[in-house]
């Protein structure tokens, strides 16, 4: 039975390393380009799958090197961080930070209670994720108007989808991956930023005595 493919997230600048790393745990790994990928096949019969980000498709030569090299942020690109309460967008020219806004709004957690006051308090709490996705779109406007290149998003998916529902948004080009973040603050944001223009690869590695 074949193991199930392991998503990592590679920085380009430690692209090279990675694949070093990989001949050495697996042994000699003869690379191809496929459908716009670079993949490997180890001597033990591991394998790994590398795409570019920002759905960018490679087309070079197979080879680790010229592969990093074609690891490049676009000129002009986004990102949107939603969750409950709380919500992180940036505009970002390559790796560099143009414009960027992080805010939080509360929102209530669930509560035990039963009845009427159990739907008052689910009103209530509707209402204040209402908002909350509301403030999130109004800065994803502004910050995002006219953006060339691509979002990636993250946090909630579901919350994601409600902000980007807003008719000023809908023109945005949504681009992988998605970064399942913890609520959106700046240190989160920047981290995202960095997730956003990795390597994606997906590994699976050879079982023992298949």
């Amino acid at each position: 039975m074949t193991a199930a493919p392991r998503p990592v997230l590679v920085p380009a600048e430690r692209w090279s390393r990675w694949v070093s790393n990989f001949r050495d745990r697996h042994g000699p790994t003869a690379l191809v380009v496929d459908s716009g990928a670079l993949r490997g096949a180890a001597e033990d019969g591991s394998t790994f799958t590398a795409r570019l980000p920002f759905a960018e498709q490679y087309a070079g030569p197979p080879d680790a090197a010229s592969f990093g090299a074609a690891v490049v942020a676009p000129a002009d690109w986004g990102l949107l961080l939603v969750r409950k309460g709380g919500f992180a967008v940036a505009r970002l020219a390559g790796p560099a930070f143009v414009a960027s806004k992080v805010g939080q709004r509360h929102v209530q957690g669930r509560t035990k209670a039963g009845g009427q006051s159990q739907q008052r308090f689910a009103r209530r709490r509707d209402n204040q994720a209402r908002q909350a996705y509301e403030a999130a779109a109004e800065h994803a406007a502004r910050i995002l108007s006219g953006l060339a290149g691509p979002v990636v998003t993250g946090g909630d998916r579901g919350a994601v989808e409600e902000v980007l529902a807003d008719p000023r948004l809908r023109s945005l080009e949504v681009a992988e991956p998605w970064l399942p973040v913890p609520d959106p603050r700046r240190a989160v944001l920047e981290e995202a930023a960095h997730a956003a223009c990795a390597v994606r690869v997906d590994v699976v590695n050879a079982e023992v005595g298949a």
